[in-house]
């Protein structure tokens, strides 16, 4: 097996009232107005053409496989306030 290191750095506008907050296990998440939470993280994606419409699989054992191969993921939030 080889080694992929994948880095994922978003930067998005998003509503003033979307909070960041912790779980129990002190994982930040970010909360929504409407009583949902909003977690970042990976979602493989799967195509038969490379140039034609990517999308999530629904064989569970397929996600499982991608999933089973991630050893850490770290996502950080953070507010920028101008």
């Amino acid at each position: 097996m080889k080694k992929l290191n994948v880095t994922i750095k978003l930067e998005m506008s998003v509503p003033d009232d979307w909070e960041l907050v912790e779980t129990s296990e002190g994982t930040p998440v970010l909360e929504l107005p409407n009583g949902q939470f909003l977690d970042i993280a990976i979602e493989p994606l799967f195509a038969s053409d490379p140039e034609e419409t990517w999308t999530s699989t629904e064989d569970e054992d397929a996600l499982n496989d991608i999933l089973d191969m991630v050893e850490s993921e770290e996502v950080v939030y953070e507010f920028i306030t101008h």
